[in-house]
This record gives C-alpha cells, sequence and structure tokens, in this order.
C-alpha cells in the first residue's frame, strides 16, 4: 500500500509489508471437477489442450468463478468443456491440488461431483459420439473402464487430485473397501 520494497513471505501464507503493515493472504484457489460414468464402469475424461500436463486426462471441471458456488462452477464448466450441461451433481468429495501454471505454484481444494448420463444416452462412448470440446480446453476425450486401483494407477492422469477421487467414487460404486 504504501510502495516499500520491504515485502516478506510470512510461513508461505501471506506477504507482510514491515512499514506499514499491510498484509495479503496467499489463499487457496477453489476448482472442480465433474465424474461422469456408465453403468459399466467407464468414466468420461478429457484430454488436456493446454498446460499443466498437457495431452493428460482429465474430468471436465475447472476454477471457481467470484460470486459462484462450487455446484454452479461444475455445471458450467462441465457445460464450456464438453457442450453438455449436466441435469444434477452431486457432491462426491474434496482434496488439495497443486497447479503449477507459468512457474508460479498455485494451492488448489478440488471438489469432485458425480453426475449421471443424459437419459437417452446408455454409456459414456454414446455421449463421447455428442461432445464439443472447448478446443483451448480440450483436445479430445476418453472412456476409460475404471474397476480397481490398478486401473486408475495405469490412467495417465493429470492430477493426483483425480486418482484419489477414483478411489472414492469406486469406494462407493462397489460400497466396499479398495486396497
Amino acid at each position: 500500500m504504501c510502495g516499500s520494497r520491504k515485502i516478506a513471505n510470512v510461513h508461505n501464507r501471506k506477504w507482510l509489508c514491515a512499514d506499514c503493515g499491510f498484509d495479503l493472504y496467499n489463499n487457496v484457489a477453489a476448482a472442480v471437477g465433474v465424474v461422469i460414468a456408465d453403468s459399466n464402469g467407464n468414466v468420461l475424461f478429457e484430454k488436456r489442450a493446454k498446460e499443466p500436463r498437457k495431452g493428460f486426462l482429465a474430468f471436465p471441471g475447472g476454477f471457481v468463478d467470484p460470486d459462484e458456488s462450487v455446484e454452479e462452477a461444475a455445471v458450467r464448466e462441465c457445460r464450456e468443456e464438453t457442450g453438455v450441461e449436466p441435469s444434477s451433481v452431486s457432491y462426491l468429495c474434496s482434496f488439495p491440488n497443486t497447479y503449477e501454471y507459468k512457474n508460479i505454484v498455485y494451492k488448489t481444494c478440488d471438489f469432485f461431483f458425480t453426475a449421471s448420463l443424459p437419459p437417452d444416452v446408455p454409456d459414456i462412448d454414446a455421449l463421447i459420439q455428442k461432445l464439443h470440446g472447448e478446443e483451448s480446453e480440450v483436445l479430445g476425450f476418453a472412456s476409460v473402464r475404471i474397476r480397481s486401483v490398478e486401473d486408475i494407477e495405469e490412467t495417465p492422469l493429470a492430477f493426483g487430485s483425480a486418482g484419489k477421487t477414483l478411489q472414492v467414487w469406486l469406494k462407493n460404486l462397489y460400497n466396499r473397501s479398495i486396497k
């Protein structure tokens, strides 16, 4: 605020001016992802069109906008990135994540939701035929069968939080503990 150059980073949590006492917090950014799966355990993924992790697989999703709930963001991001708006989303879980963009490391809290297939779509492969990816965000779509932790580990996921989410999703799906 005062123009001083005596800015200190305190516990990697905030920046503090030694001259005027102004502090600016380094808060966590909120992000969302939507897990869309069919009854055969096939999960919809996007192939990322940009860094970080260009070419890797991710759920439809992105950052929460100001004055937007995480539920609203999940619906909006799914619509923007796939061309399909989910009729409803249900909260699944959340995990911390690290998102490096243009050499800046952002800490995020990723909120994950599930969404059902549209009623006229029998499976993920049929859904993929209807999708129109946002070119700046999506190179294409993939259907990956996820039935075990090994399936998760073999999937080239863009972010660690997606792998943890798939474990929660599997546990809920099969109502059993997984190893």
